[in-house]
This record gives C-alpha cells, structure tokens and sequence, in this order.
C-alpha cells in the first residue's frame, strides 16, 4: 500500500513539473510571439511610411502642374483667385506633410483648389458645390483625415466633364455626419476622347493605394456610369478608424 502510495505521490510530483514547465515554456512562447508581433507591426509601419512617402512625391508634382496650369490657361483672372491658390499651396507645402488632418481643413482645402478650377470654366457652366456637414460632430474637428483626399475625384470631373452642351454639368457634394466623411462628385460625360498621357490615371491608382493603406476595410469608394453621367462617392467611416487606432497603441 505505501508503494502505491509512493508512486502515486511520485506520479502527481512528475505531472506537476510537467504542467510547470509546460507552462514555462509557453509563457517564454508568448513573450517572444508578443516581441515578434511587435517587431512585425514595427516593419509594417515602416513599409507603409515609405509607400506613402513614396505616393506623395508622386502626387505632390502632380497637383502642382495642373493648378499652375489652371492658373496659366486663364492668366487675366489670376488675381481673383490668388487667395484660394494662397491657400491651396499652403495645405500643400505644410498641411499635406502631415499623417492627418481633421475634416474641416481637408474640405476647405478642396474647396480652394475648386475656385481655382472654377477659372478654366464659362459664367455660364453649372458648377454645383454643395456642403451637408454637422460641424458639431467632435471628428469633424479631430486629426483623422490623410490630406488631398479629395483631389482625384475632383480633378477628374474637371478633366473629362462635358464642358460645351448647354445641358453640361459639375456636381460636389461633401457631407460629414454620423462620424462618416464623403463627397459625391458627378459630371455629364464629355463625348470628345481625351488625349493619351502617358502615366494616364496615375491619380486613381494612388487615391485607392492610399485608401487602402490607411484606412483599410472602414472606406469605401464607388465609381460607376448612369445615363452618361459619371459619378464617383468616397464614404470614410472615422469614427471605426479613430477606434482600430487606439487599439493599435
């Protein structure tokens, strides 16, 4: 009976130092999976830094020549726009170096480059620019916007929009509420083909690059074509990217 005794004693003593080690074994495996997790989420942050960095010396050249262009085409009304060109340089030069802006500047941004566009265009054309924003929303304030967000949908509007018939138009819209910003841009579509560029639609594919790298799956953006109008709607939930930011800490 004490052999029994013994054994079974002997036998609970071994399981636990088993379980010990066990357990020692996976703490020194979280630890280094958490180190890993860290390191990993380091790398990726330096891989998204340099391909952001990477766009914005694309994009910065981009935005420059057809603002100056803007300005050139239509020299004698220069001096009416010199306070939106003043301003959309500024967010340029300082604002757009910035991860993120808040809403209201990204927007009275793109409303300064829009006056400056609006030059190239006839009195009689029909630009709608219209703003349903809930200012008192806390994000509408809050650093959470990647700046000239705004730029591709609106550049193309201008670019391909039907500027002759009488039945031509523009339409902006930016909205801001339940913590979600977009904006709607549509334009009557121009029959005339428009000139091959070479790097032809390099603005598109660096909005949805940097969509994609900030905001992930809390954006959605929608282009598509009805009855000869085409409209593009960008929806970025904040609210949801503010939260998985935190987290992220």
């Amino acid at each position: 009976m004490e052999d029994i005794t013994l054994y079974f004693c002997l036998a609970l003593l071994l399981a636990v130092l088993v379980v010990v080690v066990l357990a020692i074994q996976l703490g020194k495996a979280n630890k280094k999976n958490n180190a890993m997790q860290l390191q990993l989420s380091r790398l990726e942050g330096q891989v998204y830094a340099q391909q952001l960095s990477d766009i914005d010396n694309k994009l910065n050249p981009h935005l420059f020549k057809n603002v100056l262009n803007a300005i050139q085409s239509h020299a004698y009304q220069t001096y009416h726009s010199l306070d939106s060109l003043s301003s959309v340089l500024d967010y340029i030069l300082y604002e757009s170096k910035k991860q993120y802006v808040t809403p209201q500047q990204e927007i009275a941004f793109a409303l300064s480059l829009i006056e400056i566009y609006r030059i190239k265009l006839s009195p009689l054309f029909e630009l709608k620019v219209k703003k349903k924003i809930n200012e008192n929303e806390p994000l509408y304030h809050q650093h959470l916007m990647t700046p000239m967000v705004s730029i591709d949908l609106i550049e193309n509007a201008f670019k391909h929009a039907d500027l002759q018939s009488p039945n031509a138009f523009i339409s902006i819209t930016f909205e801001f509420k339940e913590n979600n910003f977009m904006l709607t841009v549509a334009n009557k579509i121009s029959n005339k083909q428009p000139l091959k560029k070479e790097k032809q639609g390099l603005g598109g594919k660096i909005l949805e690059q940097r969509l994609q790298i900030i905001y992930k799956e809390n954006y959605k953006l929608d282009k598509f074509i009805e009855n000869d109008v085409y409209i593009t709607h960008l929806k970025i939930n904040l609210l949801e990217h503010k939260a998985k930011m935190l987290a992220a800490r």
